[in-house]
């Protein structure tokens, strides 16, 4: 019974183990993910197709689609009298303008219940904003 357990709990450690980032491709751009609140964010689409490591996006130059799933808490009423509920959404922004060798943020945040996303540049510059936000409820 216990090598059983043993066996069944190092498997599951096994599978949530954090695997490296890849290498950042010099020929290719790089867009790190953050967030202003909220519980989680990741990549989920480049260009329409479902990504495997939410991650990062690492994208050739030129125009792109980027869609990440952002998870965050709401409130519906008082803060202090019921608990939050959480709402998932999915935000896409496309940006023309990607250029090898360089770093972007994309950036979410929520006020209230409606959230937004932000792309910048190496220079901290707003180069994209959300173009279409779907929220589950």
């Amino acid at each position: 019974m216990r090598r059983a357990l043993a066996v069944a709990v190092l498997t599951t450690l096994a599978g949530c183990s954090i695997t490296p980032l890849p290498p950042v491709n010099p020929q290719q751009s790089w867009v790190d993910m953050t967030m202003l609140g909220g519980k989680v964010i990741m990549a989920e689409r480049l260009d329409g197709v479902r990504l495997n490591d939410g991650r990062y996006f690492q994208v050739t130059p030129g125009r792109h689609e980027l869609m990440v799933r952002y998870d965050f808490e709401i409130y519906a009423g008082s803060m202090f009298l019921i608990d939050p509920d959480e709402r998932t959404c999915y935000l896409t922004v496309r940006y023309d303008g990607f250029q090898a060798g360089q770093r972007y943020r994309l950036e979410a945040r929520t006020l209230g219940v409606n959230p937004s996303v932000r792309l910048y540049d190496q220079n901290k510059k707003v180069v994209a904003e959300d173009s279409a936000v779907n929220c589950l409820f």
